[in-house]
């Protein structure tokens, strides 16, 4: 199987940005009065931030007009900004720098296909900006996971087709988003929560892209 390009999810593929997500979700919802817990966080792995909010106004049972909306998802991303500032290169998941250093030496392209509006300001405080030849992230996208708007606009903007680029997901909205668009998808995180992933991986730390393709042909 042969590879053109490689298509990373950024949180929970690149760096585990969960936890800045569930605080600033929980703030929200209390100021709301509704009730999130981390099964509800969960459920917005890889959803936008309009997705997110209607997930969580639903649950609520609460009917807002679009510019209350519009302050209530500013106020959700400055709570999340103020953590994710203290984002530095540590906190990239173990062996994603060594993988995209591979990536690149094999002249294999690499894009970003995330619905984060917050993935280069990660990908900076990362010290992983440069590693990407492109990123299509929520500023781009008019269209959520599982949609695959995101992997269509990260495959066209390298020039290669689907079917020669590897996605990387790490939430089932991903992945079937993926599946949709025709490109193969590995899973990061466990086999029960990601069931429709060609193959699923816990992570990078002991995988080589050789590894990758070994599973992937297995």
């Amino acid at each position: 199987m042969v590879f053109k390009a490689c298509i990373f999810d950024l949180d929970g593929v690149i760096v585990d940005t969960a936890a800045h997500h569930f605080v600033a979700w929980s703030r929200l919802a209390e100021e709301l009065g509704v009730p999130f817990s981390h099964e509800d966080n969960e459920q917005l792995k890889g959803v936008s931030r309009v997705d997110s909010l209607e997930y969580l106004l639903n649950k609520g049972g609460l009917m807002l007009d679009p510019a209350t909306k519009l302050k209530l998802m500013y106020r959700k991303n400055a709570h999340y900004l103020e953590l994710a500032r203290n984002t530095e290169p540590a906190d990239a998941l173990p062996g994603v720098r060594s993988l995209l250093i591979e990536l690149r030496s094999q002249g294999i392209k690499v894009a970003l296909g995330s619905s984060s509006k917050n993935a280069t300001m990660i990908l900076e405080r990362l010290d992983l900006l440069e590693a990407f030849d492109t990123l299509v992230d929520g500023n781009h996208i008019t269209l959520s996971k599982p949609d695959p708007e995101v992997f269509l606009m990260g495959a066209k903007a390298l020039g290669i087709h689907p079917a020669e680029c590897l996605v990387f997901e790490d939430a089932q909205a991903g992945i079937d988003a993926a599946l949709a668009g025709g490109f193969p998808v590995v899973g990061i995180g466990q086999v029960s929560e990601l069931s429709r992933a060609k193959v699923v991986i816990p992570g990078f730390s002991n995988y080589k892209w050789s590894d990758v393709l070994r599973e992937l042909e297995a």
